[in-house]
């Protein structure tokens, strides 16, 4: 068992927080502010403890200087003190005079969000390659260290491994929700256990498919992915997205696991990938050779809701057609819908998953949609986090 935040005296301490602010902008407006959300329970019990809190957050990837500007976590504090109702100092610096002045100069209660830390990553990636240096020096800003970044926790960056390093450290509400959830569902699941998986490449997710499958009562495959399936199935998939060289092992699972793995029986097709795409749905023997899959048909939506519907617990990573195509959205928003009906522990593993969810307008009927896909990824993986694996152990 990790430590938490509630394992600390914060009363005084300067308590650095590593957050997931990792939220979609557009024309320097953020999108969807969920992630920020997710991250309140957390920061209000810091100051509630009369903590001086002293957030960090990635947003975006910055490879160049032309990236800075569209990845300033500026908006991110103007809407934080909005939920918080509270002013949130901004320092539009990662490092210096001008932060540890600001810092030196906190009273308990108070809340600091620095600039977005891959800003040093143009100095040779020292965030994303967790330079010792860059982890040491946030460290020695704080007292205490506590992660609640649970979307970059798959990740060893200077933000969360390399200040853990330095300091006494513990995990916040959100990260320990999110493992208590996972892990549970995939290691003492109330069965039946389904597990969708949707997605681009089979390549992606040939961890997750190799656990799940040994795991789960059914696998129930749809997405680009699905067409990888249906070629080591000697089915012709048109121009659809293949996987060419991992046919071999879909060929392998579905002899292993011909009782668990369910594929597509019909397809959404089109002969081009746009707003204007004219469908053509058909059954997957029918696919033209011009075609592209692009969703599941109303075939496979059947099939598939009756594995879900007496499933006590599900597992959904991967949408199951293009859904940011309106035309194309139609299995994911049905599946989304029996999961609504649904009895059963419902939960989506971040992602592109997690955008169609709230998108749709189903965040609240769901038991709990993950805040990081590559990070719930590997937990269902059975890997380890390395930005929780470097958190203190309790002494039980």
């Amino acid at each position: 068992m990790k430590k938490t935040i509630k394992d600390f005296n914060l009363n005084g301490k300067k308590v650095i927080m590593r957050v997931d602010f990792n939220v979609p902008m557009k024309n320097g407006e953020i999108v969807d502010d969920n992630r920020i959300r997710q991250s309140l329970e957390t920061i209000r019990y810091a100051l509630e403890n009369n903590a001086k809190l002293i957030l960090l957050s990635h947003l975006g990837r910055i490879k160049e200087e032309a990236d800075k500007e569209k990845n300033n976590l500026q908006p991110v504090a103007i809407r934080l003190e909005k939920l918080l109702n509270q002013k949130v100092l901004f320092v539009p610096k990662t490092r210096g005079e001008e932060v540890e002045r600001a810092i030196q100069n906190m009273k308990e209660k108070e809340i600091i969000l620095l600039q977005n830390t891959r800003y040093e990553d143009l100095d040779d990636k020292k965030e994303s390659k967790n330079h010792p240096e860059l982890g040491e020096y946030w460290a020695s800003l704080g007292d205490i260290y506590i992660n609640d970044a649970f979307g970059t926790a798959h990740r060893a960056h200077a933000s969360n491994v390399g200040i853990a390093s330095h300091l006494p450290s513990g995990v916040g509400f959100l990260i320990e929700k999110e493992l208590k959830i996972m892990k549970e569902a995939i290691d003492n699941p109330k069965r039946p256990l389904t597990i969708i998986l949707g997605g681009a490449k089979v390549s992606d997710k040939i961890g997750v498919i190799e656990n799940l499958a040994e795991k789960a009562d059914h696998l129930l495959i749809g997405g680009a992915m699905a067409y990888t399936f249906l070629k080591a199935s000697d089915f012709e998939i048109g121009k659809s997205l293949l996987d060419e060289e991992n046919i071999p092992f879909c060929k392998r699972m579905l002899e292993k696991y011909s009782d668990k793995i369910i594929l597509p029986i019909d397809s959404i097709n089109a002969t081009e990938i746009s707003e204007n795409a004219v469908p053509r749905e058909c059954f997957i023997n029918e696919i033209k050779e011009n075609e592209i899959g692009l969703d599941i048909g109303h075939g496979t939506i059947k099939v598939f809701k009756n594995y879900l519907q007496d499933s006590k617990t599900i597992i959904w990573n991967g949408p199951v057609g293009y859904s940011e195509i309106k035309s194309f959205a139609n299995g994911t928003r049905e599946l989304l819908e029996i999961l609504k009906q649904s009895d059963a522990i419902t939960i989506i593993g971040g992602g592109d998953t997690a955008s169609a969810a709230i998108q749709l307008g189903y965040e609240k009927d769901l038991t709990h949609i993950s805040t990081g896909g590559g990070a719930s990824l590997e937990l269902l993986e059975g890997k380890e986090l390395p930005g929780i694996s470097c958190i203190d152990d309790k002494n039980e």
